[in-house]
């Protein structure tokens, strides 16, 4: 898993902390979000430089010199391009070509054919779960969105109704279920049972997923009655001429998976240190980068040469599908910069340290420290880190089953309220075409609703083993 932890966004520079104005980092995380929420909202200024200026806001007010202003933001940009903006780019290729060979239809045909448009939201969610175990976020959601986005148009659907429960199976799998880099971070930091960690998440996030995600959307999409936009830039009319098979279809999205899930067999299986060439290929090739750069061109093949497409043909629709996402990218990396200067200033570990003073239970200590610097970083990976850490001293004493469940209480609230300092924010709001009202609307309230409900179940078990 090593490979997924290194294709997160880094929070690696030691953090700028003035720990003797801890009110004054609270006002400067205050007013720097608050600037960017005016400027967007207020001012119509678009998110990339919103996020800039809000992030300069941030530094300067928490007292970090001018000219070292832009420097935790530069390098929080940097990383989240170099990371999560080339599976980005690597998903929207596929989705792309998935789209104009016809193969997106063909998916979207043998469901529409198979289920009623009353149940297509609890068909988006199981796919969504089931794609998402072994999958990064932002993978899981820039393979999906051309799937969902024809559905809806296709079902005359809301987006909503259609969207979110695909997010939500996503997103609970990343906060809940090993092998998400997550749930691994607080596993090792508190030393837990991985066996018994997945267990218990999958019955965790079965439940939190069908409120969060089927049962909440029917309601959102009342509030937020939007149509899908076109995909990618792609057309939604039905593709005419040949076509890839369901088959060859679903293979190519299910291809990373596949990869992925074998390097997380193997790591969980072959002993440590394993040299054969079969282990190391496996380990390769189940790379988040590279399984994704091997569906690519699996779907250049598939969805282009084998369809009797010329090399220039293929080579101009894989140019067209990186244009539309060229904004996407700069706000996911803008939205990364604003993170990094937030823990630079070293406000997550002064809220979290706020937090672990207080007398309350283990399980709702991890989760509520989680929620304050998730909330502060918007980074569900760096709020795991720290409540992880904060948490592992109090873990020694607990039984294994307690632990466990402290690693699921601290990945619920590493995904609690993702708003404008999260990347992925931004992402879902530009992929839905959303406004940001839009976004906090759906989105946002996705994610709390499943961080609150993922905690209520995790409380039931604990009462009904007898461990809280």
């Amino acid at each position: 898993m090593s490979a997924l932890i290194l294709a997160l966004p880094a929070a690696d520079p030691a953090p700028v902390t003035h720990a003797d104005s801890p009110t004054r980092l609270v006002i400067a995380a205050i007013l720097g979000i608050a600037a960017i929420v005016a400027l967007i909202v207020w001012r119509k200024m678009h998110p990339f430089l919103a996020l800039t200026l809000g992030s300069a806001v941030l530094a300067v007010v928490a007292g970090i010199p001018l000219a070292d202003t832009f420097t935790a933001f530069t390098t929080g940009l940097g990383s989240t391009i170099g990371s999560v903006g080339t599976l980005i780019a690597f998903g929207a290729i596929i989705g792309r070509l998935l789209i104009d060979s016809g193969g997106a239809d063909q998916i979207v045909d043998t469901i529409l054919a198979r289920m009623p448009g009353s149940r297509l939201p609890w068909a988006m969610a199981l796919i969504a779960f089931v794609v998402g175990i072994p999958l990064f976020f932002e993978v899981g959601i820039v393979l999906l969105i051309p799937v969902v986005m024809i559905v809806a148009r296709r079902a005359r659907q809301p987006l909503i109704l259609v969207g979110v429960p695909a997010l939500a199976g996503l997103s609970a799998l990343h906060g809940l279920v090993p092998p998400h880099p997550g749930p691994l971070i607080a596993i090792e930091a508190v030393n837990a049972n991985l066996g018994m960690t997945l267990g218990l998440g999958l019955l965790v996030a079965v439940p939190t997923v069908v409120i969060s995600g089927p049962i909440a959307a029917r309601i959102m999409a009342r509030w937020v009655p939007i149509e899908a936009p076109d995909p990618l830039g792609g057309s939604d009319e039905a593709h005419e001429g040949p076509r890839p098979s369901f088959t060859a279809s679903i293979a190519v999205v299910l291809l990373p998976v596949v990869l992925m899930l074998l390097r997380t067999l193997v790591e969980t299986l072959v002993p440590e240190g394993a040299t054969g060439l079969a282990v190391q290929a496996a380990l390769f090739i189940g790379q988040p980068l590279v399984a994704l750069l091997i569906t690519v061109l699996a779907a250049m093949y598939l969805f282009g040469t084998r369809l009797g497409l010329g090399a220039d043909d293929v080579s101009g629709r894989v140019g067209a599908s990186l244009g539309p996402i060229a904004g996407i990218l700069l706000i996911v990396g803008a939205g990364g910069g604003f993170k990094q200067t937030l823990v630079d200033s070293g406000i997550a570990d002064i809220i979290a340290a706020w937090i672990q003073q207080a007398a309350v239970p283990a399980l709702l200590a991890g989760w509520l420290v989680a929620v304050a610097v998730r909330l502060a970083t918007g980074s569900a990976t760096v709020a795991t880190i720290t409540a992880a850490g904060i948490m592992g001293q109090v873990a020694a004493d607990m039984p294994p089953i307690e632990v466990a469940l402290l690693v699921l209480a601290i990945g619920a609230g590493s995904v609690f309220l993702s708003h404008v300092n999260d990347a992925g924010f931004w992402l879902v709001k530009e992929y839905f075409g959303m406004t940001v009202g839009q976004t906090f609307k759906t989105w946002s309230l996705m994610e709390t609703l499943l961080s609150v409900t993922a905690m209520a179940v995790i409380g039931v078990i604990a009462l009904v083993l007898g461990v809280l």
